[in-house]
This record gives structure tokens, C-alpha cells and sequence, in this order.
């Protein structure tokens, strides 16, 4: 990772405080979960203060401005997708909740999942993070990622309503 010190002068600035994950991403060793687990709170918050429609546009918005958050953030620090940027992780864990019950079940298979698809990067996941470029590559492997997670678990619950 570069100089610590970069990082901790761009926390002052809320575009990259953001686009860190409220400083998440500075962690040593795996910062894409580390970011993932620091959007649980304003998942928590959202869940619980926003309607269904209200918390899927907010977290429809989130990813929209993501694409040039990231993008202001890997242009500051001179790499694409740096590790340390990931707001991508913040609303990929958003947008696997979409439309779920807010559990704590539901948040640890939706964080599993949205992890092992953002890792593993199976199919179209793994080409647009290999293909596309700034901010639109930096976050769209991950809305896929979220997308899988939040279908899987959708399924899950088709699947357990068909047998009951």
C-alpha cells in the first residue's frame, strides 16, 4: 500500500472520506471487507429509517455517484481501482439488502455471499473487472457482485416458500 500519510490527508476531504469507506479502506490487509463491513451501520440506518423504495433509491443514487467518487479518489492517488478505495464494497452489501428483511441472518449470508462474488469474480463479474475502466470499472464488478449476493438470497427464500 503507498504512504499511510497520503491516505490519512485524504480522509479530510468528504469525497475521498467517502470513497475510503470512512477511512476502511486504509486497512492493511483486506480493506474490500473491511469496507464492507464498515457500511453495516448506515445499512442498519438506512434499512430502518427508509422505506423499501425510498433505501433501493438512495442506494440506486449511492452507486450513480459512486462512479465519479471512485473515479476523484483514483485520480487523487494515481491508480485505477487502488484497494484502498472502496465505496464499491459500501454499496455492493447495499444492494444485495435490497428488498430483504433486515436480519441479522440476512445481513451475514448477504455479507458472505457479496464477498465470496466480489473475490471470486465468476462470469461477466470478472470481465467488467478486467475491462472497463475509472470509476464505471471500479463499480461495476461490485453492483454485479451485490446483485448476485442480493439474487441468491432472493432465491433462497423463493426456494424455502416453495417447499413450505
Amino acid at each position: 500500500m503507498a504512504n499511510p500519510k497520503v491516505h490519512l490527508r485524504l480522509l479530510k476531504n468528504p469525497i475521498h472520506f467517502l470513497a475510503l469507506g470512512f477511512g476502511s479502506g486504509l486497512a492493511r490487509f483486506a480493506p474490500g471487507t473491511f469496507g464492507t463491513l464498515a457500511a453495516l451501520p448506515l445499512l442498519w440506518l438506512l434499512h430502518t429509517q427508509l422505506s423499501m423504495l425510498n433505501y433501493a433509491a438512495v442506494t440506486l443514487l449511492f452507486a450513480v455517484v459512486g462512479v465519479w467518487i471512485c473515479r476523484y479518489t483514483a485520480n487523487a492517488l494515481g491508480v485505477h481501482d487502488h484497494p484502498a478505495i472502496v465505496w464499491d464494497e459500501v454499496c455492493g452489501i447495499l444492494i444485495a439488502m435490497v428488498a430483504l428483511p433486515l436480519t441479522w441472518l440476512n445481513v451475514l449470508v448477504a455479507f458472505v455471499l457479496f464477498r465470496f462474488f466480489d473475490i471470486v469474480k465468476p462470469g461477466p463479474i470478472g470481465w467488467c473487472d478486467r475491462n472497463l475502466h475509472g470509476g464505471l470499472g471500479i463499480m461495476v464488478d461490485d453492483i454485479l457482485a451485490g446483485v448476485a449476493a442480493g439474487a441468491t438470497l432472493h432465491l433462497g427464500y423463493a426456494l424455502l416458500n416453495t417447499f413450505q
